[in-house]
């Protein structure tokens, strides 16, 4: 996964505002007039005090007042109105982002996921676009409204002598730029490190809460505790050190805005006692500027808050920019099934070779038993016929056609596959089967509950097949999940089924009905079936022998 310098990853998070740039620069709009509003409610305040010292004439007490009300309120109607485009602007992105994220990780399966950690990935799908509100909501309109009602407070200040609206640049410099990146520079690498120890405590807990069986049965609850609370402390360390940058950053903060108003006050004195500025010149840029703190001291804060944002923002591109390792194939004629064949297919995972030159070939209606040793490579040639890999040298061929040539849609329709763990959605019973096929009727259904013999099991439930399972299915055996796999392949109707282990925790009587049912299917249908009992090749019309990734 390539690693990119943080600027970029600001960039392209900035570029997915585009879509919508016309709210951005109304929620800069309004914060800029909430913050203008807010500023010159004290400044009226000192131009009150100027008219009742009769110094000022260009304005009456009644007016000031007046003012003061019409600022008040519409200080309160610029910044919520500002706060809520925001914050439509960040959930609409953080809506896209999901959506291009989980687009991604579809492309990524199975191939790219399998040796991804499953509670990082949580991690990141979860709290990581999450925090990706703070740069969207916080973040862009802040630093914008910040550079412009600056901006115009420099010149509001400088109207009354240049110097003090340089003293004035120089102060908003100091907070709102200076101070983020020596912080940031500080903070170094340190918010990488805390998304990527809290992807890993996140990992650590759902293994664990997954293995807690295990851990009781054998006594390991002390360990697994100790290396939970190792990695929770090696968290609390690092988000310690940038809760004392934050801390540091915000007193720093404080301190130079002291010095700045001291500074003003002691230009605007020199001034005043030079007679180079009058009495209003002394007192409203010392208001204006004391006043006018807020836009960068929103910057400030950025020094740390956006280095776990950047971080997070990183790991979310990393993964929507991953190469798939299959892309999915259009543009091709739509063709039928008419056999299969595996020609010298060599196969490695990384550096270690699973299949070396195996050939195989399975004819329309024919059961063809593949048995071999665990990790000879008899669930990978399935997963070849699927295309969820790219082979290193040979050729899949479906109805004599090389499956990087069969549009995707295609293949998947004309394949039934089962795995050797089916997953169990946390879902009634009948939708867990429907993903077979989305639109099936009841009666489809129910058909293919009794190939796959569960049926009779489903209607012992207290309400038949709109019974929920827990989560992973853990309310059903093993041999109850695998048979729903079943069902699933049995309601899919694809001319060319692949089975693996399809009946290893079946009892010999529900063995003996699925291999009935498969038996008849195979009058109209291809079947390749993997596995270890001898029970189950009794239907086989061949049967091929796997051993060091070979074919005998």
């Amino acid at each position: 996964m390539k690693k990119q310098s943080k600027i970029k990853v600001l960039f392209r998070m900035l570029a997915l505002v585009k879509p919508l740039s016309g709210f951005m620069i109304l929620a800069v709009t309004l914060g800029t007039l909430g913050f203008l509003t807010a500023q010159f409610i004290p400044i009226l305040g000192g131009y009150a005090v100027l008219v009742g010292l009769g110094i000022h004439k260009g304005i009456t007490f009644k007016t000031i007042v007046i003012l003061l009300l019409v600022f008040a309120l519409l200080r309160s109607v610029f910044r919520l109105s500002e706060q809520r485009t925001n914050h439509y602007i960040a959930f609409t992105l953080l809506a896209i982002i999901r959506d291009r994220v989980f687009k991604a990780l579809r492309g990524l399966c199975p191939a790219k996921l399998e040796g991804k950690d499953k509670g990082d990935l949580i991690s990141l799908i979860t709290s990581d676009v999450e925090l990706l509100e703070v740069f969207y909501a916080h973040t862009i309109s802040p630093i914008c409204i910040a550079v412009v009602t600056e901006t115009i407070m420099c010149i509001f200040i400088g109207s009354f002598h240049q110097l003090l609206g340089v003293v004035a640049l120089i102060a908003f410099l100091l907070v709102g730029i200076v101070l983020p990146a020596v912080i940031s520079k500080r903070s170094g690498s340190l918010g990488d490190e805390l998304r990527q120890e809290s992807g890993a405590l996140a990992a650590h807990m759902l293994e664990s809460i997954r293995g807690v069986d295990e851990t009781l049965q054998y006594n390991g609850g002390e360990t697994r505790l100790r290396e939970i609370t190792d990695k929770t402390n090696a968290l609390s360390v690092k988000q310690g050190r940038l809760n004392r940058l934050t801390g540091t950053n915000m007193a720093l903060a404080n301190t130079f805005i002291w010095i700045s108003n001291l500074a003003m006050l002691a230009v605007c004195l020199l001034l005043y006692n030079s007679g180079r500025i009058s009495f209003e010149g002394f007192l409203i840029p010392m208001i204006a500027l004391m006043s006018s703190f807020g836009p960068v001291m929103a910057l400030s804060a950025l020094g740390t808050t956006l280095q776990s944002t950047v971080a997070s923002g990183a790991r979310v591109l990393a993964i929507i920019d991953e190469e798939p390792e299959t892309e999915d194939i259009t543009g091709y004629d739509d063709i039928a099934f008419e056999g299969a064949k595996a020609v010298d297919v060599t196969f490695t995972y990384g550096k270690e070779a699973v299949l070396n030159g195996v050939s195989a070939d399975v004819k329309e209606n024919e059961i063809v038993g593949i048995v071999g040793p665990s990790g000879c490579g008899k669930s990978t040639l399935l997963k070849l016929f699927m295309r969820f890999w790219k082979i290193g040298k040979g050729q899949i061929l479906i109805s004599g056609k090389n499956v990087e040539e069969i549009n995707t849609d295609n293949l998947r329709r004309m394949e039934s596959y089962m795995t050797q763990e089916t997953v169990i959605f946390k879902d009634t019973i009948a939708n867990n089967i429907r993903i077979g096929k989305l639109d099936a009727t009841d009666e489809e259904v129910i058909k293919a509950c009794k190939k796959a013999s569960i049926h009779d099991f489903i209607m012992t439930l207290p309400k038949g097949y709109e019974t929920e399972v827990g989560e992973l299915g853990s309310t059903l055996s093993g041999g109850e999940r695998q048979r729903i796999g079943l069902a699933r392949a049995f309601l899919h109707d694809a001319p060319f089924m692949l089975l693996d282990e399809p009946t290893s925790s079946l009892d010999s009587l529900n063995e003996a009905v699925i291999l009935k049912a498969l038996k008849e299917s195979s009058r109209d249908k291809s079947v390749i079936l993997v596995s270890h009992r001898p029970s189950t090749m009794c239907i086989a019309d061949r049967v091929l022998s796997m051993d060091g990734g070979r074919v005998s």
